[in-house]
């Protein structure tokens, strides 16, 4: 049977902070392949990985007159290569360098004749080890990986009903590989200024490219909290933002993030983790939504909007 507190279990970040570094190198291997077939898709969202039953994968990515995925099984521990050719490849995944899984990546690609043009240096981080070169971060706890894909399957979950209350241009609920975040943004409609950039080793442009509408974006990331941490932001950020009155308890607008933080402990203590994080997304959202003066009324619904037809033998 399961529970409130199974189904969000508990993950110190500090527990797993070797694995969690070398898992965000591995992410950024396989993103930056699906990046390379992809066609560009507004705000980079064809770079992006979902989570899956088992674990995070591309989804299909095109190649020639077909497709491919690749998937971290973080149940199985296995990197799972398929192609619509009918090849597949893979090998287990455990403790082993950055460069070992960069190589061992490569040959099945090339065993499945699937190339991998990329550009073989990590982003937003700092220092940016070349992958090849790679043999620091090196480590691998498969019951740690495994807790973090259940903490990313309840916020893909919950994050994902949220998503369904707006019919304005809303991204999908993705993880970025750069900063290591499952993600979902809502856009108003409207331009925004030239975001500034500043990200370590990655150029302003992709910023900018990121950022060019005006945006409320929310997510969750394993920082910003014991357990990791639920966050909000807006960009750009209406004056006054960091004032508004937010829920649940526990959460709080982060100085040193320039977001709003509901630590991932605090929600999963809540009698219903659920309405604890859905309480914190909307308010984080209304407060920018109404400070900047969105036509809401235009961009949210709701979800369950044809339930209320009337049945076929009333029309």
């Amino acid at each position: 049977m399961t529970t409130p507190t199974t189904n969000w279990p508990s993950l110190r970040v500090s527990d797993w902070t070797p694995t969690r570094e070398t898992l965000h190198m591995w992410t950024q291997i396989v993103g930056k392949i699906r990046m390379a077939h992809a066609p560009l898709i507004n705000h980079w969202w064809q770079v992006t990985l979902y989570v899956s039953p088992r674990g995070l994968t591309t989804s299909a990515i095109p190649h020639l007159t077909g497709v491919f995925e690749i998937e971290f099984d973080l149940l199985g521990h296995r990197l799972e290569v398929r192609s619509s050719t009918g090849g597949v490849g893979g090998f287990p995944l455990r403790p082993m360098p950055v460069a070992e899984f960069y190589a061992r990546t490569l040959d099945v690609l090339a065993r499945l004749g699937i190339e991998a043009p990329i550009r073989p240096h990590p982003n937003e981080v700092d220092p940016a080890i070349p992958f090849a070169e790679d043999h620091e971060h090196a480590s691998y706890d498969g019951e740690a990986a495994t807790l973090f894909w259940r903490q990313l399957l309840q916020a893909n979950r919950v994050i994902g009903e949220f998503r369904s209350h707006f019919v304005g241009k809303v991204s999908p609920v993705h993880f970025f590989w750069g900063a290591m975040d499952l993600a979902c943004t809502r856009f108003s409609g409207r331009t925004a200024p030239p975001h500034p950039g500043g990200a370590p080793n990655c150029g302003d442009w992709v910023m900018v490219e990121g950022y060019s509408r005006e945006l409320s974006s929310c997510g969750f990331w394993p920082g910003g909290g014991e357990e990791g941490a639920f966050y909000s932001y807006a960009y750009p950020a209406p004056d006054g933002l960091a004032e508004q009155p937010i829920g649940p308890d526990g959460a709080y607008f982060s100085t040193e993030f320039q977001q709003f933080l509901l630590p991932y402990e605090v929600a999963r203590a809540a009698p219903d983790p659920d309405r604890a994080v859905a309480e914190f997304l909307r308010t984080t959202y209304e407060a920018p939504a109404d400070l900047a003066r969105w036509d809401r009324a235009a961009l949210e619904d709701d979800p369950r909007r044809w339930h209320r037809a009337p049945a076929p033998a009333d029309r």
